[in-house]
C-alpha cells in the first residue's frame, strides 16, 4: 500500500534544499541518517529526559506570576478551590530548591544515558509512587477479566 502523504523524511529533505537548520530524532538514528543522508544542517543525537518537578521555592505560585481562573464547573468548584488555597498557601515554602535542582539536572545529563523519566523533588516522588500504587490496584482488581480477552484461538 501506498501514500501520497509526506514522510517525516521528505519534510527533513525539503527544510535542508530550502537552507533550514533541522533537529531531527527518530528510535533509529542510522536508519533516519540513511534515509536523509549526509548534510551540514542536520543536530542527530538528540536525547531527551522528562522532568516531572515537585514544587521548587520559584516565582511560581506568586500573585505575579499565576492567575487562577474562577471555577465554572459546579461538580470540580470545591476541589478547584481547595487545590488554589494549598497552592496559594505553600508559596514561598516550598520544600524544593531550585538551586539544587539546577545541580542535579546537570549530573542527569553529565551521564552517558539520561534516565528517560526523572521524578524531582522529594514531594514529587511520594505524589508519583501514590499513583503508581493507584494505578496497580486498579490493574490488579479486574487482572483475570483483562487478561481473558484474547482471542481464543492464540
Amino acid at each position: 500500500m501506498t501514500s501520497d502523504a509526506a514522510r517525516p523524511t521528505d519534510i527533513v529533505k525539503v527544510a535542508l534544499a530550502a537552507g533550514h537548520a533541522v533537529v531531527a530524532t527518530g528510535r533509529d538514528p542510522e536508519r533516519a541518517a540513511a534515509a536523509i543522508g549526509a548534510h551540514n544542517d542536520l543536530p542527530f543525537s538528540i536525547h531527551t529526559m522528562v522532568v516531572e518537578p515537585g514544587f521548587f521555592r520559584t516565582d511560581l505560585l506568586t500573585p505575579e506570576s499565576t492567575t487562577y481562573a474562577e471555577p465554572s464547573i459546579e461538580d470540580y468548584a470545591q476541589r478547584t478551590t481547595q487545590t488554589v488555597a494549598s497552592w496559594t498557601s505553600m508559596n514561598g515554602k516550598q520544600s524544593g530548591d531550585p538551586v539544587k535542582l539546577a545541580g542535579a539536572l546537570i549530573k542527569l545529563v553529565s551521564q552517558d544515558e539520561a534516565p528517560v523519566r526523572w521524578v524531582a523533588g522529594a514531594d514529587a516522588v511520594q505524589t508519583v509512587g501514590n499513583k503508581g500504587r493507584d494505578l496497580i490496584a486498579q490493574a490488579d482488581a479486574y487482572r483475570n477479566l483483562s487478561s481473558s480477552l484474547a482471542h481464543d484461538d492464540d
